[in-house]
């Protein structure tokens, strides 16, 4: 737990990954520093992606990290 507070970069990726597969507009970004709101589009490019090849629900599943 204590390592994935540490990473804050790659935690804004998974986290903008999971709002761009369902379906959040890119304007929901939280972060204001630019490195994390770099990660978090990153992510987010990557999660509407994903979603746009259909790769949604459980056929996703293998591409969400496990902690």
């Amino acid at each position: 737990m204590r390592r994935q507070k540490r990473d804050m970069n790659s935690r804004a990726f998974d986290k903008g990954y999971q709002a761009g597969v369902t379906g959040r507009s890119q304007d929901d970004c939280p972060h204001e520093n630019d490195a994390h709101r770099q990660s978090w589009i990153s992510g987010w490019r990557e999660g509407r992606c994903d979603q746009w090849d259909g790769l949604t629900g459980i056929s996703g599943f293998h591409k969400i990290r496990a902690v």
